[in-house]
């Protein structure tokens, strides 16, 4: 398994960030996979797969590049430099850009764990892996960017919410299960490679949600490391939990299903990411059902989170039988 020597100092101080351009990378692998990661990405794909193929059809060097670059078990690392937090798309993609080609030639080499093609022996592999990240970014990601930021943030209010109460050892075995996890004694697991362990103590550890359900870690080594992992559940556009026509005959459609979204611990901005409605009417929603004592809330840093009452989940539950 592939370990991270972490210790306290370093894990205290550590914080979630959003990335431009890991959004857009997730996205490219989705892209080149060609299979959706959940079912609400479907419509995503159908959209933009064709313009997608097109674009390197017509490339075969990007083609290559990019199957080179997203190796079975490594990614070429010029492709994913570890987010900064703040960073736009364009100081991202910038710094992929800079990449000297030398560098890039072998970390595409690493990936292929072989030798590197005759076609990728060349100059310009940063330049069109910036490019092909740019496409991606202006024409697949950045019309829905702003709900997908909502939904990025929101997940990071849960995680905080989380780490708050549970710990880092919670917060960490959540992000991809099976995969990261913290073994105690200064270990962060993250992933079941087996490569040699690093010692990143002193370094600064972010971890960056993306909304396609897949991830990967990065550095910039020895100051930056990233742990980039999916977002939860129902956030991440999967289907969501059905509401049962009764409970929506009784409640009226909307407020059934933000009661029956409740399922765990969610902000305003999860809730209106989630259902699509207008942040008033979540409010309003939300009001009647805490009047109802159906709902409750608690703080959680900035945010504020809404879950179920004891009677709230006997409503919901009696209406699912």
């Amino acid at each position: 398994m592939g370990l991270w020597y972490v210790n306290a100092d370093t894990l205290a101080r550590s914080r979630f960030v959003l990335s431009p351009l890991a959004e857009a990378f997730a996205s490219l692998k989705v892209l080149h996979a060609g299979t959706p990661t959940h079912p609400g990405e479907r419509a995503w794909l159908d959209t933009h797969l064709p313009g997608y193929r097109r674009r390197l059809a017509a490339d075969p060097v990007t083609a290559l590049l990019v199957r080179s670059g997203l190796g079975r078990e490594w990614i070429a690392d010029f492709l994913t430099p570890a987010p900064r937090d703040g960073e736009t798309f364009e100081e991202g993609v910038a710094r992929v850009r800079a990449v000297p080609p030398a560098d890039a030639r072998a970390h595409l080499t690493a990936s292929l764990r072989g030798p590197l093609p005759t076609l990728l022996d060349r100059d310009d592999l940063p330049e069109r892996a910036a490019e092909l990240l740019t496409y991606v970014w202006t024409q697949t990601v950045l019309p829905s960017w702003d709900r997908r930021r909502h939904v990025l943030e929101a997940d990071v209010v849960a995680r905080t919410a989380r780490l708050g109460r549970d710990g880092w050892a919670a917060a960490v075995n959540t992000l991809r299960p099976g995969r990261t996890r913290w073994l105690g004694g200064n270990r962060l697991q993250i992933n079941l490679h087996t490569y040699p362990p690093r010692e990143i103590s002193g370094a600064q550890l972010v971890f960056v949600p993306v909304t396609p359900q897949t991830g990967w870690v990065s550095w910039e080594d020895p100051d930056r490391y990233a742990v980039v992992y999916p977002c939860a559940g129902v956030l991440a556009g999967g289907p969501p939990p059905a509401v049962p026509t009764s409970l929506a005959a009784l409640l009226g459609p909307g407020r059934a299903r933000v009661l029956v979204l409740l399922d765990s611990p969610m902000s305003t901005s999860q809730l209106v990411a989630v259902t699509g409605q207008g942040l008033g009417s979540v409010g309003r929603h939300l009001k009647v059902l805490l009047d109802a004592r159906l709902v409750e809330r608690r703080p959680a840093g900035r945010s504020v989170l809404y879950s179920r009452t004891a009677a709230g989940e006997v409503l919901v539950t009696t209406q699912r039988r």
